[in-house]
């Protein structure tokens, strides 16, 4: 399949890196990656879909490739990336897709453009209670403490929570390092941005469908019984927090079945 790697430039020093797979006619999926990942994550998800479709792969500020020395790190700006891509490939209409950070980001993409986004997909995003429902004071500087003393410890942490027994070490320690290599100050601004993020009232103001494929040994019986009456919770069995990676073409089939529903 044809794959274009482009890029889009916006405000404050920023520009937006891409890539581009399917024909310029086909129905539009936009893939957006999770805190400290990048584009690449969805490469081999991207060869197991439908020919027809066009997808869209995005690197969010100073993710991946992208560059950014603005200060707002915000899921709204945050969605403005995404929008700019959009708008620079003249998309009439989408869906857009987010794991972990980028379900969020999905979400404010929708409320953004509602005329444009028709759905929202989150990959094991949105149900994380300590992270996405908007965080008070207090509870928002014990999340952020260990990763302001000891970021690539706290990262460690973070990863191994989100993958359940049985998931393969290599993959985790491939994780660790990966988003512990994230560049700062942009990280870590990025993780308060999300915990500042209101989740709850960007749900109230979303018109569109949002799936939630949510790792089964993972999510909470308190977070279905909060969100289940504002989103389809689906569980899955695929892998870990990163199961997307692990089990590309299982997801793959998830998403085709989201773009034709």
């Amino acid at each position: 399949m044809n794959k274009e790697n482009r890029e889009v430039v916006r405000p404050d020093g920023t520009t937006i890196h891409y890539t581009v797979t399917g024909p310029a006619d086909g129905p539009v999926m936009a893939l957006v990656h999770g805190w400290g990942c990048d584009r690449r994550d969805f490469d081999a998800i991207t060869g197991f879909l439908p020919r027809h479709l066009r997808v869209l792969a995005v690197d969010l500020a100073e993710h991946g490739d992208s560059r950014s020395t603005r200060d707002v790190w915000t899921m709204e700006e945050f969605a403005r990336d995404v929008a700019a891509v959009l708008e620079a490939e003249s998309v009439g209409s989408c869906v857009v897709i987010g794991h972990s950070l980028g379900g969020a980001v999905a979400v404010e993409t929708g409320r953004l453009l509602p005329g444009v986004v028709t759905r929202i997909v989150a990959l094991d995003a949105l149900h994380y209670l300590s992270l996405f429902p908007a965080q008070d004071e207090c509870a928002a500087d014990a999340l952020l403490h260990p990763f302001r003393e000891d970021f690539a410890g706290a990262m460690r942490g973070m990863v191994e929570a989100g993958s359940p027994p049985g998931t393969d070490p290599a993959l985790v320690d491939a994780y660790i390092e990966k988003m512990s290599a994230v560049r700062q100050p942009a990280g870590l601004s990025a993780l308060e941005g999300l915990v500042s993020w209101d989740m709850d009232a960007a749900l109230r103001e979303t018109t569109q469908p949002i799936v939630v494929f949510a790792v089964r040994a993972i999510i909470t019986q308190e977070a279905i019984d909060r969100y289940g009456d504002r989103v389809r919770i689906e569980t899955i069995e695929l892998g870990s927090h990163h199961f997307h990676v692990e089990s590309p073409e299982a997801t793959a089939a998830l998403l085709a079945a989201e773009m034709s529903a």
